[in-house]
């Protein structure tokens, strides 16, 4: 298909693609670079323990080669020669052994870390396909393998040979030399042609690391479509995110509808505005705002308040610094004390006229708001959010509202 073509596949991996692929096994790995480091510890492995080596092998070669007339016809001391002879080889062998190792475990740390994943192993049956291997096999990959190898051989070859032929003389004159001075010399040109196979191998991993990281990458590029399927299944689909926030609107102004009716007071604008106040003395510092909403919320709070007999003023400039100024159940702040305390002496005077008798309160009008709690009228946004959220079947609580309310 057209979106499974490389030339379809433009985009970076993005992170949660190279986080999948690792945990699948895909990481990064480059065997020159490690064939690299192997040789290089075993070069430093010979150059640093060269003296303790040649003590072991002469050992082992003495051991060895020396014999006794009554010794060369028992078994048991033949086994016993062969016993000190491995143990001496293995002793010389031990420091490069350890550093060979370490190499082993460490190297790969350099490009993609150490992974262990069970993905890997799974049987892909796919990979017994001749037709795919075919494929691979005259890839653009197979001709870039090939020269990377012949490059490989070429360079290697080409710099341990001629180590080696420029020290002919001094290996041929190891056969003159006394045997302690014959293993030191040994061991000294077999470090020296190391070093000069390590120079080689790290100019075929300087040219192998950037080919490969260039081709993991590769592989992992995604198409267009992809990137934003990972975007919608990473960070929900846009639609399902706005029906979540839809519902959870609703159900907030479900349950401040309930609170309504037990609240003070309801200021108004007196139609655009609708804020519920409730103060408790002796449990409120201060009077705190329960239920606010603009257009059709703002209609339906003054409906439920008319319905449970809860006071209603109109006062806009108080409703709308209220409204944009007040988080729903908190308290109002300090520079609204006064012109709501006048407001709640008002609800009080009518309680008490209610009860009582005596003459009407008159509703409180020059109240002190001050003007930059003041914001104006409702804007736009919110105006079209409330109009959606209230004229949605889903999500308008009305009905619910209703009965909850009056309960």
């Amino acid at each position: 298909m057209a979106e499974d073509s490389d030339l379809e596949k433009t985009e970076s991996a993005t992170p949660r693609r190279l986080q999948k692929a690792r945990e699948e096994g895909q990481i990064v790995r480059s065997r020159e670079l490690s064939t690299f480091a192997l040789l290089a510890a075993g070069f430093f492995g010979v150059w640093g323990m060269s003296g303790s080596i040649g003590e072991h092998l002469q050992s082992m070669l003495r051991a060895a080669f020396t014999f006794d007339h009554a010794g060369a016809f028992e078994t048991r001391r033949m086994m016993i020669g062969a016993g000190v002879a491995s143990r001496e080889g293995f002793y010389a062998l031990l420091p490069i052994l350890g550093f060979t190792g370490a190499a082993a475990l460490f190297a790969p740390m350099a490009l993609g870390g150490w992974q262990l994943s069970a993905k890997g192993l799974d049987p892909k049956f796919n990979r017994l396909n001749p037709i795919a291997g075919l494929g691979k096999m005259f890839s653009i990959n197979g001709p870039i393998q090939l020269g990377m190898s012949l490059a490989k051989t070429l360079v290697v070859g080409v710099i341990g040979g001629t180590a080696i032929w420029n020290r002919r003389e001094e290996i041929l004159a190891l056969a003159t030399q006394p045997l302690h001075l014959a293993l030191a010399n040994t061991v000294h040109l077999i470090a020296v042609c190391c070093g000069m196979t390590v120079a080689g191998m790290f100019v075929v991993a300087a040219m192998d690391v950037p080919y490969q990281l260039w081709q993991f990458h590769k592989k992992l590029r995604m198409t267009k479509e992809e990137v934003k399927r990972e975007h919608r299944e990473s960070e929900g689909d846009p639609h399902v995110k706005g029906r979540i926030r839809q519902q959870q609107r609703a159900i907030a102004r479900r349950r401040m509808m309930t609170n309504v009716p037990k609240a003070d007071v309801v200021v108004t604008n007196p139609t655009h505005f609708a804020v519920a106040l409730q103060y408790t003395d002796g449990e409120m510092r201060a009077p705190k705002v329960v239920a606010k909403g603009v257009n059709l919320v703002a209609a339906r709070i003054r409906e439920i308040a008319a319905e449970n007999n809860v006071p209603l003023l109109e006062a806009p400039p108080l409703a709308r610094a209220l409204y944009h100024n007040v988080e729903l159940n908190r308290e109002i702040p300090g520079p609204l004390y006064g012109a709501v305390a006048e407001v709640l002496a008002w609800v009080y005077q009518l309680r008490r006229f209610k009860t009582e008798g005596g003459d009407v309160p008159l509703a409180p009008t020059e109240l002190d708001v001050p003007a930059e709690l003041d914001k104006g009228g409702v804007s736009d946004d919110e105006a079209e959010q409330e109009a959606a959220d209230t004229l949605n079947p889903a999500t308008n609580p009305d009905n619910d509202d209703a009965s909850g309310a009056s309960a």
